[in-house]
């Protein structure tokens, strides 16, 4: 098989958890004065859910849930389980609130995903090729072969690609300001203050959306051997995803065209667009990194992230307003 060494690729693909000029030394230990400013960063975060959880509609609840999940010792009024849950009941709650609720589960009990949120997913958003690849991956852990079948046959016929990311990013970005970041909070040594550490914070907590089994996808389609019918799914699925929503599901989707496609031409052209994807990432990357020391920059990236979108119409964007050009130069050479 040549493609899973091509679908190592979307590991690169993440926007905040791994920058692409990341990981060649280790991290120091943080001195004291970034202790105190973490620190100061979580109580700013536990004041901000405050402020949020008396709201009824869905947006900002969802922002609560999602600054209220990497904290510890939460009341149970205003834990990511209670927040999550008033947002699913909000009467403007969608399909995005129940992604992220995917994650209201108890993964020592084998509950992950919550299925109940999975199952109202089938019925918030059918048209939606994530809802069907993520009940893939559970039917194909659960050893269900024939379900799994028939959950890409609906991937294949779904009409989109969304992981909600840009719906998490909107709803962070739009409740953000509802409280001024404390001084301790940002590091005076960098020039944008506040509007960077609220950048970096936005992007930071929207980027652990829930994903589905796009690995056990890709592995369905590779192994499809002389069946025609899976193969013919897996092309169709493959034209959604090089228009989904994130960057890792358009990476499958050049990957699934790359490896089944049978014109040479199609299969080299799906090679360059995938050249082109991870510099698109690394440059986004490259922008997010300079957003502690560029007030300017920080206040635009917030300014597109509540505008809304999808996390790739956003990262293209930004290259755009930047001047950068969505395909690497010639003599770009792969990081």
């Amino acid at each position: 098989m040549r493609g899973l060494r091509y679908l190592t690729l979307t590991c690169a693909l993440s926007l905040v958890a791994a920058p692409a000029f990341a990981g060649k030394t280790p991290s120091p230990a943080p001195d004291s004065a970034a202790k105190v400013r973490n620190k100061a960063q979580l109580a700013f975060q536990r004041d901000l859910v405050s402020v949020l959880a008396p709201r009824v509609d869905a947006l900002p609840l969802l922002a609560a849930a999602l600054l209220a999940r990497p904290l510890v010792n939460q009341s149970p009024t205003n834990s990511f389980h209670a927040l999550i849950g008033r947002a699913a009941q909000a009467e403007d709650a969608d399909a995005a609130v129940s992604w992220l609720r995917l994650t209201d589960c108890d993964a020592k009990a084998d509950a992950c995903p919550n299925p109940a949120a999975l199952e109202q997913l089938q019925t918030q958003a059918p048209d939606n090729a994530a809802v069907w690849l993520l009940k893939l991956g559970e039917d194909t852990r659960n050893m269900k072969s024939d379900a799994a079948r028939q959950d890409l046959a609906k991937a294949a016929a779904a009409k989109l690609y969304d992981d909600y990311t840009g719906t998490s990013l909107k709803a962070l970005a739009s409740s953000i300001g509802v409280l001024p970041p404390p001084a301790d909070t940002f590091d005076p040594a960098h020039a944008a203050g506040a509007v960077g550490m609220q950048a970096m914070l936005v992007y930071g907590l929207a980027s652990a959306q829930p994903q589905p089994g796009l690995q056990i996808t890709a592995k369905l389609c590779e192994n499809a051997g002389s069946d025609a019918s899976i193969k013919d799914d897996c092309l169709k699925l493959g034209k959604i995803l090089e228009w989904g929503s994130s960057p890792l599901s358009r990476s499958l989707g050049l990957h699934l065209r790359e490896v089944l496609a049978d014109d040479p031409a199609q299969q080299e052209d799906a090679k360059r667009a995938r050249a082109s994807l991870v510099w698109q990432v690394q440059s986004f990357d490259r922008l997010l990194a300079r957003v502690a020391d560029d007030k300017a920059l920080a206040q635009h990236l917030l300014a597109l992230a509540r505008n809304g979108g999808t996390e790739m119409s956003l990262v293209l964007a930004a290259l755009r307003d930047e001047s950068i050009p969505a395909d690497p130069p010639a003599d770009a050479k792969p990081q």
